[in-house]
């Protein structure tokens, strides 16, 4: 059994039990509140929605599977390709039905086993497919670290427009602006402190500081960016204390299913990815106990509750995965605490509009570090389930799903307004490969490694 600091129903005391729950949180809080932020829906409610999410999915899995369960990106297009044609409502029917999606296949594996899905996603598709996981949202770190948003006038001509000092965002012509991504040293320069002091935290503190080491990271980071005037603390100054969420209601439509009940396939195989590399960080089989489908179904409740409350699609978060792969604490306590806190920040307005202060650069910063460990744990995943790289079979499979997903391939349906790209290309891609191709003569007979290594 590999070295473990809490397991799963170990309850921390009570301070150190909120210091690891903030952990979490502040692991989860960039991207859950980003995904409402870039589809229109209300970030208060994403909050809300993890948060209650999350502690469906640990009765569900009967508090054996410490995963915390955030906004999920792959539905990002989808929601906004719908909510442009027929309104927000009919996307959160959409993602209603994704919930629903889970649910089912969470029943045929509960009547029929799950060796079907091992057949379908053997350890070669789902360790490349974590590892893009990882490196597709590497850039998405490195922009958060290193550039920040300016905003300027409107150039009058196109030799104007080339002279621009940044990458163009959006333009505004009604106000006569552009909105600028430029490369900032400052903004790096917080990122990497940011880093620094997570990286240290790590490897050289003891005792619980060595436990909260992303923590210390934001905080630290958050302090480095006070001091270099990077914070705007008026959000706080102005939100109430108590601010209910907005919610918005699912409406019917047939046509957002059709939209959007595609990326739930892509969704499932992202959900098992997840599953695979928090059984190899913790060193048990949880596709066996609690069970993959118990995984499933706690997944598509969210899905669905967050759907009715107005937010988006939950999903289990990569990011909480790099927090526990780093501290070796695996408390369900600390993931429901966190929860829990997401609940109450969701009503407390100040809270929220505090930790909504927080500088891109310092999420960009443990982003570096938690989506590299992501990556990592694909690569040890093909390491450890011993994948043979000889094999021609093997290697055309890896290196097809590495450069689609790294590489941000996209299957573009314009007539539907839908597109299939990136990390959701390459795990169907790494499927299909892997129905389509032969089995190698060598490897006909012999037994596939599927099991997380103790």
């Amino acid at each position: 059994m590999k070295n473990i600091v809490l397991d799963v129903h170990e309850k921390p005391k009570a301070w150190k039990w909120i210091a690891l729950s903030l952990q979490h949180l502040f692991a989860m809080f960039g991207s859950t509140i980003l995904v409402p932020l870039l589809t229109g829906l209300q970030p208060a409610v994403a909050l809300l929605s993890s948060g209650v999410g999350t502690l469906a999915y640990l009765i569900i899995t009967r508090g054996k599977i410490p995963a915390y369960l955030g906004s999920s990106f792959a539905f990002i297009v989808p929601i906004i390709s719908v909510s442009t044609n027929e309104g927000v409502g009919a996307a959160l029917f959409g993602c209603f039905l994704a919930g629903l999606v889970y649910g089912a296949v969470a029943l045929i594996i509960t009547r029929f086993g799950s060796d079907w899905l091992h057949q379908m996603l053997p350890p070669v598709v789902i360790g490349s497919v974590v590892i893009v996981i990882g490196l597709s949202l590497a850039g998405t770190a490195v922009d958060m670290a290193s550039t920040h948003q300016i905003t300027q006038a409107l150039p009058e001509d196109v030799k104007d427009f080339q002279a621009l000092p940044g990458q163009v965002e959006s333009i505004d012509e009604e106000a006569g602006t552009v909105t600028l991504k430029v490369y900032s040293l400052p903004h790096f320069g917080v990122a990497l402190a940011t880093l620094a002091i997570a990286v240290i935290a790590n490897l050289f503190l003891r005792g619980f500081l060595n436990l909260i080491p992303v923590l210390l990271g934001v905080v630290g980071g958050y302090l480095t960016a006070l001091a270099a005037g990077m914070v705007d603390l008026s959000p706080v100054r102005e939100a109430p204390w108590f601010a209910l969420p907005q919610f918005t209601t699912p409406e019917v439509s047939w046509t957002a299913a059709l939209v959007i009940l595609p990326v739930a396939l892509v969704t499932l195989a992202e959900h098992i990815g997840h599953l695979m590399v928090t059984s190899d960080i913790m060193g048990r089989d949880l596709t066996h106990d609690p069970g993959l489908h118990r995984s499933l179904m706690g997944d598509g409740v969210a899905t669905s509750i967050a759907s009715l409350f107005g937010g988006p699609p939950n999903t289990t978060y990569g990011e909480n995965i790099g927090v526990m792969a780093i501290t070796r604490i695996f408390s369900v306590w600390v993931i429901g605490g966190a929860a829990v806190i997401a609940i109450s920040f969701s009503f407390i307005g100040k809270l929220s509009a505090l930790i909504s202060t927080i500088p891109t650069p310092v999420m960009g910063g443990v982003s570096i570090l938690l989506f590299g460990i992501i990556a990592s744990a694909g690569l040890r995943m093909l390491v450890e389930n011993r994948t043979d790289f000889d094999d021609k079979r093997n290697l055309v499979i890896a290196s097809v799903v590495l450069v689609i997903g790294v590489g941000g391939a996209a299957l573009k349906f314009t007539g539907l307004n839908f597109e299939v790209e990136g990390m959701a290309l390459a795990t169907l891609t790494g499927i299909l490969l892997n129905l389509i191709l032969p089995p190698s003569r060598e490897d006909k007979g012999k037994p596939e490694v599927t099991t997380p290594a103790a």
